[in-house]
């Protein structure tokens, strides 16, 4: 199998495999392939008229997402397939990212060959939310997050902008560069999520994107980004805000919403990654379910 590099000429293409699935997980999304080609090395070919994916997590370790379009007769032969590519360039998984109506799919082969050992990726959970509760902050439970909402509008002077014409892509732009700069980790997630942000900023209506700025005092102080996956399901790929502004994340959270996907029923505000201060954040929002992330290796 020869694999080629993602790139954003593929977007078509790929949409055609992704579209027919109705996937709750924002690993899925032609978006969040795109936003992490480069961190995570994205790659693809085409087998036995299935769609393979091939990506790198961030501890530099090679593995498969679940294949799409495959016709169920052949996913035998494209697992032995995948399984001799991963001998031969010593891949420490098999799989990543697999939802478990795929495992379900295939579980009579494991049982049969009993050589896999199958575990919940409890860091790359997805976070689902009811999209009219994100609207509205309604029980007592989002209570805080609806004061907080309430002092952002009633302190500050403030805009909502749609991220399109030119001086907004050059106000976030730069917005995004000064909060990475000021961040204390540095890591190489952070790095590349800015190169990230830069590219599809200016490729908002090829990715079919929506987001908002929002400015205070005619500075940038929050923006988001999202798009619809289907009908029912919208993720939220970027959110970024000053930290200094009090309320500024409700505000945001709820604004896109509001302004972009107020026709959704669920939001997807993707994994926390393992870091503490980002799940307690997303716990904060009482998601009405973790949307499961499993691996497989051997």
């Amino acid at each position: 199998m020869i694999f080629k590099k993602l790139c954003l000429e593929d977007k078509n293409s790929i949409d055609k495999y992704i579209s027919p699935y109705k996937f709750l997980s924002c690993e899925y999304s032609f978006t969040s392939l795109y936003i992490w080609k480069d961190a995570c090395d994205i790659q693809y070919t085409i087998y036995k008229q299935a769609l393979i994916l091939k990506k790198k997590d961030f501890d530099g370790n090679y593995h498969f997402m679940q294949p799409l379009g495959y016709v169920s007769e052949d996913l035998g032969e494209i697992i032995e397939k995948l399984k001799e590519y991963r001998e031969e360039n010593d891949m420490k998984y098999l799989f990543k990212d697999l939802e478990e109506s795929f495992i379900a799919e295939f579980n009579l082969l494991l049982n049969e060959k009993n050589e896999f050992c199958i575990e919940e990726d409890r860091d790359n959970f997805d976070y689902l939310y009811e999209a009219k509760k994100l609207m509205t902050f309604s029980g007592k439970k989002l209570h805080s997050k609806k004061n907080h909402y309430n002092a952002f509008i009633k302190t500050y002077d403030y805009e909502v902008v749609d991220i399109s014409d030119e001086r907004v892509i050059k106000d976030v732009s730069h917005a995004a560069e000064r909060w990475y700069e000021e961040t204390n980790e540095k890591n190489i997630k952070l790095y590349y999520e800015l190169l990230a942000i830069k590219d599809i900023i200016n490729n908002m209506n090829l990715l079919n994107l929506n987001g908002v700025a929002v400015y205070v005092d005619g500075k940038v102080a929050a923006f988001s980004i999202g798009e619809s996956l289907n009908e029912k399901l919208a993720v939220i790929h970027i959110e970024k805000g000053d930290k200094n502004i009090n309320g500024i994340y409700s505000f945001i959270a709820k604004t896109l919403i509001d302004k972009c996907f107020n026709n959704a029923e669920i939001i997807n505000r993707e994994q926390d990654l393992g870091i503490d201060g980002l799940r307690k954040s997303k716990m904060s929002y009482y998601p009405l379910k973790l949307e499961k992330k499993f691996i497989l290796s051997f």
